[in-house]
């Protein structure tokens, strides 16, 4: 039944996740490397062991799957909707009356004696009360099977957006890692050429600041992976990480499909037929309370037992309510209005992952070309400047004041590089979501 939903934004999520994320160098743009087959990873496949060594999202999103407690949660209430429909389909229990009449009264004793009688009586359903009952109940079940598929979508893309902040965090962390080793070297350098007295001390203090300064953000950055790995661990219950990093391309963009092709696949998204299944429950749920309008029938049959005579008689009736007051209009009138209320709902929800989808659109389209213009333009000129700068202090035409600064205007072009990287993957998890399929047809 899910399987168109499903399928497709696993595969989709796995799209960007080919090859794992290796240092990247001062000296040239993101070097990025073939990963070890899977069958040479450290990590696990298995759902019940804490993953670890390295870690795909393949991996993480199985163990989502698996693990996660909200998923769990509303797996529970489709089993609930299946014992609901069960109970909807039982008949009414039959009912046991037992009498005893004219004893401990001798007055009343001799007009018919002692009288005991035993009777059944069975309610009858009229009106279509129980096959009403029934796919009112079946219908529920299959709401409950969309609104799991939709917290199992909801919470695959938030997984795998986990997953992006980790290798995201792990890329940075490697960049000030590097930004750090130069710092060390440059300091290194420079105090050799104070002790050389080839300048002032000065310059020794203005590479030991900025030293510190990549000290502090090494620490930050640290701080910041270990707070996306625990929340990526989160996503399958645990709160103690064993993975020692993810692995994935970040680099690897896609061309983006024109937003009217994805508008025309939104009907994939599983919040649409979950409402269909929605209208279709309020609608037998309003035919189940014109049903119970018509009053049900209650047969009796028994037998009474004249102990003084030892001789008994067969007894046999019915009741049935006279609709003159309760005619169920008020609950009738109820559905009706219930009814009404999800179609609003329903175009309410149209609107609402329309305008998302729009807003996720054009915002991923402008993160696009930033990453774009990240790669034609900024990052080519800032490592031009930065050679450029490095060689001309080696002559002596620049200050080393000139170095520190074009070496922090590319960490820091690298650095948003990367965040920009990161909001790419994330907002196309974001649209595959609303989608409930893959960014790209093909991928299917």
């Amino acid at each position: 039944m899910f399987s168109n939903y499903a399928l497709p934004l696993g595969i989709a999520l796995c799209l960007f996740v080919i090859r794992p994320v290796d240092a990247t160098s001062i000296d040239g743009k993101l070097s990025l490397s073939q990963p070890e087959s899977p069958d040479k990873t450290d990590g696990s496949l298995s759902s019940s062991v804490e993953p670890t060594g390295s870690l795909l999202l393949p991996q993480a999103l199985a163990l989502t799957l698996t693990k996660n407690p909200n998923l769990a949660a509303f797996s529970e209430e489709i089993r609930v909707q299946e014992a609901a429909e069960l109970q909807a389909g039982l008949i009414p229990n039959p009912v046991f009356d037992a009498n005893a009449a004219n004893f401990g009264n001798k007055a009343a004793r001799g007009f018919d004696g002692d009288v005991v009688t035993l009777a059944l009586s069975q309610l009858i359903e009229l009106g279509g009360k129980r096959a009403a009952r029934i796919q009112v109940a079946r219908i529920g079940r299959e709401v409950a099977e969309w609104d799991y598929e939709i917290q199992r979508v909801m919470v695959l893309a938030s997984a795998a957006q986990a997953f992006i902040d980790v290798l995201g965090a792990q890329a940075h962390t490697e960049l000030v890692k590097h930004s750090l080793e130069l710092a060390e070297k440059v300091v290194q350098t420079v105090s050799n050429q104070v002790k050389a007295g080839k300048v002032s001390p000065v310059e020794e203090t203005r590479v030991e600041v900025a030293l510190a300064t990549a000290r502090s953000e090494m620490m930050r950055t640290e701080r910041e992976l270990e707070v996306s790995r625990r929340k990526l661990a989160a996503f399958w219950g645990s709160t103690t990480p064993q993975f020692s990093k993810v692995e994935g391309d970040l680099d690897a963009i896609q061309t983006l499909p024109s937003l009217p092709s994805l508008t025309d696949r939104l009907k994939q998204n599983p919040e649409f037929a979950r409402w269909t299944s929605e209208l279709s429950r309020q609608e037998e749920l309003l035919d189940q309370e014109k049903a119970k309008a018509v009053p049900d029938l209650t047969v009796i049959v028994g037998g009474s037992n004249y102990l003084d005579r030892q001789d008994y008689v067969m007894n046999a009736g019915f009741s049935l309510p006279l609709p003159v007051f309760d005619r169920n209009q008020g609950n009738i009138q109820k559905a009706e209005r219930l009814r009404r209320k999800a179609e609003n709902e329903q175009e309410a929800t149209q609107v609402r992952i329309g305008t998302e989808l729009n807003a996720t659109y054009l915002n991923l389209a402008a993160i696009h070309a930033e990453v774009e213009n990240y790669r034609s333009t900024i990052l080519p000129g800032a490592e031009s400047a930065y050679q450029a700068v490095q060689k001309g202090y080696k002559l002596g035409k620049f200050a080393l004041l000139d170095v520190l600064d074009t070496q922090r205007t590319l960490f820091n072009a690298k650095g948003q590089y990367l965040r920009a990287l990161t909001a790419y993957h994330q907002g196309v998890a974001d649209i595959e979501r609303l989608m409930g399929g893959a960014l790209s047809e093909d991928s299917k």
